[in-house]
């Protein structure tokens, strides 16, 4: 079953309220304010079966000029627009207004209803028609059909109901189904007993009862309690209805029309925006840098700050990137349209289409920026994602691009398969995460880290190479252990570093035993013998030996474990394990033993006997007691 919602136009008192009651037996008005002056002040809603099974929701916007904000909010979600226009008195200036409102928000698809026929000639209507035809050239209602009826009468009702039928079926789109859900707010209101109910048009998605969600920009979390579609109670509301959502957790002052229900933590909020801004024809004004103006998109209206990026004005007619600079917080995904309008006086001047919802502060007259923007505008989903991934210039997950994007994460997965498979993408996978950075972004990581290691190797010649953790914190900071050991795993992989326990180096290096190296390791291990279990510090080495490298070769003699690293003191491997043996044996036979006993036994002083034994006490053999040491493992 189709679902469509279908919006009125035009000018006031054209007859829009009572061609509602005349297609569905209802009346759209709420307010007693509405009802006593005749006119619709906020947005009224309702429905109707179209003859195929179809279900249609229908919004009555108002058309009175003042009330353009109310109109605005009523566009979002709409399949198809009724251009309204009274018989009698042909287009008017809210009619005009209205007409240029939705094709600067991309409606495709319309029909132009003539109202009142019952109380003008036929020559009149004649005369109507020709001056209707006329005005919609180069609109997208051109070429629509034009229905003649009578609301009073219910003359042309039938017929208006099958044309509706008809373009549902050959002309609007399916909405989509398997993205995030999507619900700008219309409406807040209270019922008691049942706390806070909001309204909307679901433009995308599905949403179900029960499910938890997220009230975007005041990031509020709640529940669904309950959800009508149409007046009925229903699990699930699909996109292209008209729904009525019971929230709870949540106050009716929280939240205001302009808030946007979706997925917990599946958007970001944003202060600026990067839009393609289209001046109209018809504007009596020119937009300056910097013009402050009334932004409607959804059914949100705020005040921003327009910075032109390649110009300084925009005259009628004209088209330029821009960035919107917003005084209060929104929610929106790339691709959404909006609407302009002057500061004071207000009046529509523009509109467009959202290129960027999650902008860095643009600088004007760049021209790579506007490349940027032209590749953004026009591209592919996988064009989009491919410059946010090349911009981002670190590892992204793929769940933050879908919060960055506002597309499901199976969306995001079938646009990097696309783009790995032009291999512009590399992918890592760590749990039940993946992760990905550009092929740029990796080529310069691997060009630096080829380049640190090479300097690395001709500084440290007897060194196995960098420890991990070193180049963890220079090259990758924020990276979670695991995805790091990955993205190194990777490199290994590719032939570019090797790994050696915790060491990393450059495939082709190897340590080169030379001279020097046999020279200082002899002299080290002579100077450890004689001074037996009088541990020394690498310092004291260092100074007795008298060479430059003695630090290195000694470091390299502890990862090749030809030395035992004492906490600051060393000795060597074989002194080690005797020390050891001579501590185990006297426990076995004596269950405890003292610092001063060790001390004694090893004939050394007190520094080296209990720097041994906390060293002991650290790897589990001992235990430390009082003053004393039991022991607790013979491994």
């Amino acid at each position: 079953m189709r679902n469509i919602i279908i919006g009125t136009a035009g000018h006031i008192d054209h007859g829009k309220t009572t061609l509602i009651k005349a297609l569905t037996g209802r009346e759209t008005d709420r307010w007693e304010e509405e009802k006593r002056r005749g006119i619709t002040i906020d947005l009224g809603f309702t429905y109707f079966d179209l003859p195929d099974g179809s279900k249609a929701g229908i919004i009555d916007v108002p058309g009175h000029e003042k009330f353009i904000k109310n109109m605005l909010a009523g566009v979002v979600g709409m399949d198809m627009v009724l251009l309204v226009i009274a018989a009698d008195e042909g287009i008017m200036p809210q009619t005009t207004e209205h007409l240029n409102i939705l094709n600067l928000l991309g409606m495709k698809n319309g029909i132009v209803v003539l109202t009142k026929c019952d109380i003008a000639d036929e020559e009149w209507i004649s005369l109507v028609k020709e001056d209707i035809i006329e005005s919609l050239s180069s609109t997208f209602l051109e070429g629509a059909p034009i229905v003649e009826v009578s609301s009073k009468t219910r003359n042309g009702i039938n017929n208006l109901i099958q044309e509706i039928n008809n373009q549902a079926e050959k002309s609007v789109i399916e909405r989509e189904l398997n993205t995030i859900p999507r619900l700008p707010i219309d409406r807040v209101f209270s019922i008691q007993g049942f706390g806070t109910v909001i309204t909307g048009t679901l433009i995308t998605g599905i949403l179900k009862k029960g499910t938890e969600v997220e009230i975007y920009p005041v990031n509020k979390v709640c529940r669904i309690r309950n959800i009508q579609v149409h007046s009925s109670d229903v699990e699930k509301a699909y996109s292209g209805q008209r729904t009525a959502i019971n929230l709870t957790n949540v106050k009716k002052t929280d939240i205001y029309r302009g808030c946007v229900i979706a997925p917990v933590n599946s958007m970001k909020n944003t202060m600026m925006l990067d839009v393609k801004l289209n001046l109209l024809k018809s504007s009596k004004r020119v937009v300056i840098n910097r013009s402050r103006l009334h932004l409607y998109t959804g059914t949100s209206e705020i005040l921003c700050r327009v910075v032109l990026l390649d110009r300084d004005e925009l005259k009628p007619g004209e088209s330029c990137f821009a960035q919107l600079r917003l005084e209060e917080e929104v929610a929106v995904r790339r691709g959404d349209k909006f609407i302009v309008r002057f500061y004071s006086p207000s009046e529509t001047v523009g509109g467009g289409e959202i290129i960027e919802p999650l902008p860095l502060k643009r600088k004007r007259y760049d021209e790579s920026l506007i490349e940027e923007l032209k590749i953004k505008e026009k591209g592919t989903g996988a064009d989009v994602i491919e410059k946010i991934i090349k911009e981002t210039k670190e590892l992204i997950s793929v769940s933050n691009l879908a919060i960055t994007t506002a597309l499901t994460e199976t969306e995001v997965k079938n646009n990097i398969e696309i783009l790995e498979q032009e291999e512009k993408i590399t992918l890592f996978k760590v749990k039940n995460e993946i992760y990905l950075w550009h092929k740029n972004f990796e080529i310069e990581i691997e060009e630096k880290l080829e380049k640190y290691l090479f300097d690395y190797h001709q500084e440290n010649k007897y060194a196995k190479g960098a420890k991990k953790s070193e180049i963890k914190s220079r090259f990758f900071p924020d990276l979670k252990q695991l995805l790091f050991d990955v993205v190194i795993q990777t490199f290994a992989e590719k032939g570019l570093i090797k790994q050696s326990d915790e060491f990393i180096s450059l495939t082709y290096f190897t340590i080169e035993y030379d001279e020097d190296y046999r020279k200082i390791k002899e002299k080290t291990l002579k100077i450890l013998d004689e001074a037996k279990f009088e541990l020394l510090k690498i310092e004291e080495l260092s100074d007795k030996i008298n060479h430059t490298m003695t630090n290195d070769v000694v470091s390299l003699m502890i990862t090749e474990k030809n030395l035992v690293r004492v906490n600051d003191l060393v000795t060597t491997t074989e002194l080690y394990e005797e020390a050891k043996n001579i501590l185990v044996e006297f426990l076995k036979k004596n269950k405890k033993i003292s610092a001063a006993q060790y001390r004694d036994l090893l004939n050394t002083n007190r520094k080296t006997a209990i720097s041994l034994l906390e060293h002991f006490d650290m790897l589990k053999l001992t235990k430390r007691v009082e003053n004393d040491r039991i022991l607790l493992n013979l491994t």
